[in-house]
């Protein structure tokens, strides 16, 4: 690695790359186990955080209720649900690692400082499989970094780590830019939890093409990628499909980058989405929202000009949670289309369709319910009823990256594998960064977060047990 103006001397036992709810997880186990930790993150103190900051909930294995969880969610329905949205492409053994390390993480993290709130209620399906933060995800990140500093770590902001030295399958070194300048920062382990690459709009290009251009980036513009595009050029084993990543239907008015989760749209289920041409093109009902809604930004990438557009009708208004946004409204469903641009003698045809083919069922939300249409394609599986109560409402969608799959390869120990499939000596990978080792497509609310935390552990006391020897 050759630099000019680079200032030397730092130096710790752990370097955490990152500033996320994965790399605060590294940074204090670490520091538990008596490790010197200093914490790079790229963003200013405002922005700490990266997508951690976004998140509400985090799914976890538990065998009984909790204050803040019913029932039990046990090992087999676990996996069975990963199963289901991943269409089987994930790592079986890492995956296992991940559902079966869960099981403590709801303890471990109100002993790091977060707090939960007590079961939602309402469509969303989740108060048996997830628990959700009191005050969101800002709050939890927050409450970790606190605690990281109580425990001793070094947090510095606006560190941006922009290349790694690795000789011979060990890492030394990190050049960080910072102040300024540019420092050498030298440990005997390092922990890469720096996030996906889905803020790197010319990256995202490479693979999308133009139609990137469209996207919107709901989290953090700092993840940009740079850690794990250094890792690729350094030998790391590269894992996952770089077109798969968390991608949801966001409001269209969002902005590009930042959203955050009050962009998503959970409506979808009980209307219909037509594209610019007033057709529909998938099932709205297939399955119960948590288990679906990750697949609707991809599928909206897939149409013309990467958009679409969601009618419901009255009936439906207060069955979801609304957007950060007003919904458009019509007296009639022409009007509605007019007011969205779109051909209307095509969304009137559609919407005609649709009522004839819906069948009667006893309609239930909380349910996979027997409201669906007959001989239409695609048909709707579930929640289906004629969109016949003025006033209409819609709302435009955007696909909302929330993070990218491609990742490098990681161990049960969380040790970064190289291209031959050997580990690199002193160097971890915790987080969005690996999660293409587990997610290959699709998603399940809360998942993401699961991965963070317990790879998270896992790699600052594998760190910390290296540098003790």
């Amino acid at each position: 690695m050759s630099r000019t103006h680079v200032s030397q001397g730092d130096s710790c036992d752990v370097l955490v790359i990152g500033g996320g709810n994965a790399a605060l997880c590294a940074a204090m186990s670490a520091a538990e186990a008596g490790a010197r930790v200093i914490l790079l993150e790229s963003s200013p103190k405002a922005f700490r955080g990266g997508n951690s900051r976004h998140t509400r909930n985090l799914r976890f294995l538990h065998r009984k209720p909790t204050p803040y969880l019913q029932g039990a969610y046990l090992e087999e329905e676990f996996w069975d649900d990963l199963v289901l949205v991943t269409g089987g492409k994930t790592t079986e053994a890492l995956a296992r690692l991940v559902i079966r390390g869960s099981e403590d993480v709801g303890a471990w993290m109100e002993a790091h400082g977060a707090k939960f709130q007590p079961p939602l209620r309402g469509t969303l399906h989740l108060a048996r499989t997830n628990a959700h933060f009191l005050g969101g995800g800002k709050a939890l990140v927050n409450a970790y970094y606190a605690t990281a500093a109580r425990l001793g770590v070094e947090i510095r902001y606006e560190a941006e780590a922009v290349d790694l030295e690795i000789e011979n399958g060990r890492f030394r070194a990190a050049l960080v830019r910072e102040q300024g300048g540019e420092r050498r920062i030298a440990a005997a382990a390092c922990v890469c939890a720096a996030g996906g690459f889905q803020a790197d709009l010319a990256w995202l290009k490479e693979i999308w093409g133009e139609a990137a251009e469209r996207f919107v980036i709901r989290g953090s513009p700092y993840d940009t990628g740079r850690v794990l595009r250094t890792l690729l050029a350094r030998g790391a084993k590269a894992v996952g499909d770089p077109r798969q990543c968390h991608a949801v239907a966001v409001d269209g008015r969002a902005p590009r980058y930042d959203g955050g989760i009050v962009t998503r749209l959970d409506c979808i289920p009980f209307g219909i989405v037509v594209n610019r041409e007033g057709k529909r093109f998938y099932d709205e009902g297939e399955n119960f929202w948590p288990k679906r809604y990750a697949i609707w930004g991809r599928l909206v990438a897939g149409q013309p000009g990467q958009e679409a557009f969601c009618l419901i009708d009255a009936k439906a208004l207060s069955l979801f949670m609304p957007s950060v946004f007003p919904p458009l409204e019509g007296r009639t469903i022409g009007e509605l289309a007019r007011r969205f641009g779109l051909p209307v003698r095509a969304v009137e045809e559609t919407v005609a369709a649709f009522n004839r083919a819906v069948r009667p069922g006893n309609f239930d939300p909380a349910s996979l319910d027997d409201c669906r249409t007959e001989s239409l394609e695609p048909p709707k599986s579930h929640w289906a009823r004629p969109l016949d109560t003025p006033p209409f409402y819609g709302y435009p969608l955007r696909p909302g990256i929330t993070f990218t799959y491609l990742g490098v390869g990681v161990d049960e120990t969380a040790h970064v594998l190289g291209e031959d499939g050997r580990p690199f000596e002193n160097l971890f990978a915790a987080g969005e960064i690996m999660s293409g080792n587990i997610l290959g497509q699709g998603y399940m609310a809360g998942f993401g977060m699961t991965i963070g935390t317990v790879f998270g552990r896992i790699a600052g006391r594998e760190a910390a047990r290296h540098v003790r020897g």
